[in-house]
């Protein structure tokens, strides 16, 4: 396997996903600043793995930050907080995992500001492994909603890249082969940040679970062909109903899964979940830079001038999804209890 995220003294350490899957980069962030740029420039990106990385972009921050004093650290931590939680809307995690670090810090800081450094660090190193460990559990439960043989479609990147390793959707599909069943994907282009043809792809490949790449506008006729069995994908916020916000292009799957009589299933730990919203009608969504539709790798594909559009990430309504799995186990509907309980509920 591969790092996606590293914490070393003196930076945090990322894998460049911008340049995957012709090259293999590493990151090395050595201030606060950095890390927070990194996350707006989509070098390290999925819900998960963006979290992980302001927590220790925070922890980081710390480490360099001059305070002698209580009042002062606070201050910086404070200005820590808001500038890794400026950096992307939607994905809930980063300000789950920005939360759990400012609750750490005030439980820390009667102790010492060295004392408090050191707690942070240890406490973002703490969250990155959790990930992992989670991942592994969704997986786990996962798998057992897949029959050997299994067919599957999925969106965006789920995998080891989008969490600090193993993966969400993809660690459901990584666990059912470390069971012994036979399994193949279908990983589509995910437009227009061509996540699935270049991260997606990459990861399946190398380890070695058979993968074929389609273009986004594929997914419906190879469904109404039988090549499809059940469609899996991840998610950057889970509002409290169950409504799922995914990739752009994740709710058009959904409806494709649904109107072919096929299960579509969300992976994602408790962190996505959002259950303050009541529905995905409150799920911030983020618009990004027209250049990710008007040009690949920097080759313009448009023409100048055009109007466009780039919503990052869109809501699959909760009556599309057949299951939610986290590292508790399998919600179904109706969401709203199943959700409840199992973000209550120790890990299974």
């Amino acid at each position: 396997m591969f790092d996606t995220i590293r914490w070393e003294d003196d930076a945090v350490v990322l894998i460049d996903q911008r340049v995957l899957p012709t090259r293999e980069e590493y990151v090395h962030c050595r201030d606060a600043a950095a890390v927070a740029e990194a996350i707006r420039n989509m070098v390290v990106r999925g819900a998960p793995a963006i979290g992980v990385t302001a927590a220790m972009g925070i922890a980081l921050g710390l480490k360099q930050s001059r305070a002698a004093d209580a009042r002062a650290l606070r201050g910086d931590m404070e200005s820590l907080a808001a500038l890794l939680a400026a950096t992307r809307p939607t994905a809930v995690n980063l300000f789950w995992a920005i939360d759990r670090m400012k609750r750490k810090f005030e439980e820390l800081l009667p102790e010492g500001v060295e004392a408090t450094r050191a707690g942070m660090e240890k406490e973002a190193i703490s969250i990155h492994r959790e990930d992992i460990e989670m991942n592994r559990r969704m997986g786990a439960h996962g798998e057992k909603l897949l029959k050997d043989g299994a067919r599957i479609l999925t969106h965006c990147n789920a995998g080891a890249l989008a969490t600090a390793g193993y993966g969400t959707a993809l660690g459901m599909m990584r666990a059912a082969v470390e069971a012994g069943k036979r399994i193949s994907v279908f990983s589509d282009e995910t437009r227009p940040f061509l996540q699935g043809a270049r991260l997606t792809a990459w990861e399946l490949m190398k380890d070695g679970i058979p993968v074929t790449l389609i273009t986004d506008n594929m997914a419906g006729y190879l469904m109404a062909k039988g090549e499809i069995d059940c469609a899996i994908v991840g998610a950057d916020r889970i509002a409290g109903n169950g409504d799922v916000a995914n990739k752009i292009g994740t709710y058009s799957v959904a409806v494709l899964a649904k109107e072919h009589g096929l299960p579509f299933y969300v992976v994602a730990p408790t962190s996505t979940f959002d259950l303050t919203l009541s529905s995905g009608k409150e799920i911030p969504i983020e618009e990004r830079s027209a250049n990710e539709v008007t040009h690949i790798q920097g080759v313009r594909l448009a023409p100048e001038g055009i109007g466009i559009r780039n919503p990052a990430f869109d809501v699959t309504p909760n009556h599309l999804v057949s299951a939610i799995v986290c590292e508790n186990g399998i919600a179904r509907a109706p969401y709203v209890e199943s959700l409840r309980r199992l973000a209550s509920t120790q890990a299974a």
